[in-house]
């Protein structure tokens, strides 16, 4: 089974797109852990905090892989990269933990280029930190090493350019 992982800023359709690629493809997906952590202890996150995200999405994801349906792919909403990009943008530094977990086959880079939308935990919706988040997220991408694919456009756009990328994973 192939994995890939959503990445990118807040509010740039990865956890829709997660729940249409499983009601129009069957590929599985686990959810974001960090988004459960925040509405059942609020939004006023520590560094502590943010490694129990991980650690929490990191349990999620070994058990999705370990109940393996014969799907070809298994989608990530997020993982521990994501929470690097969080760590840096809230407490300008990253902990090496971070950045040790397992990676995904392939990383969909979202673009910030469709409107941001409110949801009760969001964070940060004006123009220069939203850039400045998506720039933090590329970044994490790059310094780990990953294969990754920029997604943007309509939504439509992004749901071709998606689906494309990973049948050309599991192509290969």
């Amino acid at each position: 089974m192939k994995t890939v992982c959503l990445h990118g800023a807040e509010s740039t359709g990865k956890s829709v797109l997660c729940e249409r690629l499983l009601v129009t493809r069957g590929w599985p997906f686990v959810p974001e852990y960090g988004r459960t952590y925040c509405e059942e202890n609020g939004t006023d996150l520590t560094m502590t905090d943010l490694l129990v995200i991980a650690e929490g999405q990191a349990r999620h994801n070994r058990r999705a892989l370990s109940d393996d349906d014969g799907a070809p792919v298994l989608l990530f909403d997020t993982d521990q990269l994501m929470t690097a990009a969080w760590a840096q943008m809230l407490f300008g530094e990253v902990p090496e933990a971070l950045l040790a977990y397992p990676k995904a086959d392939l990383y969909l880079l979202f673009e910030p280029d469709v409107p941001w939308q409110e949801d009760g935990t969001r964070f940060f919706g004006t123009a220069d930190t939203r850039a400045r988040f998506a720039a933090l997220a590329e970044d994490m991408l790059v310094r780990a090493g990953v294969t990754f694919v920029r997604i943007a456009g309509t939504w439509g756009e992004r749901e071709a350019k998606a689906v494309a990328a990973i049948e050309g994973l599991l192509a290969r």
